[in-house]
């Protein structure tokens, strides 16, 4: 899911807390990291519509409609998810899941900061010992995360787009344990397939 800053300017948009991004790299290392991924592109700005093919800003309402993990989020999940929602956050340089990560913008326009240098208009293809090529990640595309009044429940939307057109969308839902946060359901919203748009949930 692709979105532009230009409506808003920088000192307009959202800051992230510094506490939203261990649920990005927990996402990123169960779920999309493999043992041969070297580089990761993040889309810079904050998704906001959870399906490509929906226009609208997610609400309470269609939260309830979609039935998302069968209707067992708490209700201040979702609003505080919902609420989050609204407009765009722009991404920093906070990421920690062991991988290179370059930001693009838009329609993929790179971006040149110190901390994570440009993406090359074309990235050399890296290869391992054994001569076979290392894995690129495009692109992923992260919702601000919602929390519950307690804490303890947290609740972040991650889209997978593809260069070849393919991709998922994902809602992941974690729970603290003991001090710990970890995964406990995953939904998918949306996948997409080679010459195929954007389907429903399976």
């Amino acid at each position: 899911i692709v979105f532009s800053a230009a409506a808003e300017a920088p000192e307009q948009l959202q800051p992230i807390p510094a506490e939203e991004y261990p649920f990005y790299d927990l996402a990123v290392e169960e779920k999309f990291l493999t043992s041969r991924t070297r580089l990761v592109i993040i889309e810079r700005m904050t998704a906001t519509r959870l399906h490509p093919e929906e226009p609208q800003l997610p609400t309470v309402a269609w939260f309830a409609e979609q039935g998302f993990f069968d209707g067992r989020l708490p209700q201040d999940l979702i609003r505080d998810f919902v609420a989050k929602a609204q407009r765009p956050a722009r991404l920093d340089a906070r990421f920690a899941f062991g991988v290179r990560y370059r930001f693009v913008s838009g329609e993929g326009v790179p971006e040149t900061e110190a901390a994570v240098p440009a993406l090359p208009v074309a990235w050399p293809v890296e290869q391992d010992g054994d001569g076979e090529a290392l894995e690129t990640l495009h692109r992923l595309a992260f919702s601000r995360v919602g929390l519950t009044l307690r804490g303890d429940q947290a609740l972040l939307y991650v889209a997978n787009q593809r260069p070849d057109a393919t991709g998922a969308g994902f809602l992941f839902w974690f729970i603290r344990r003991q001090g710990n946060w970890e995964i406990h359901d995953t939904d998918v919203l949306w996948v997409a397939q080679p010459d195929r748009g954007p389907g429903g949930r399976p």
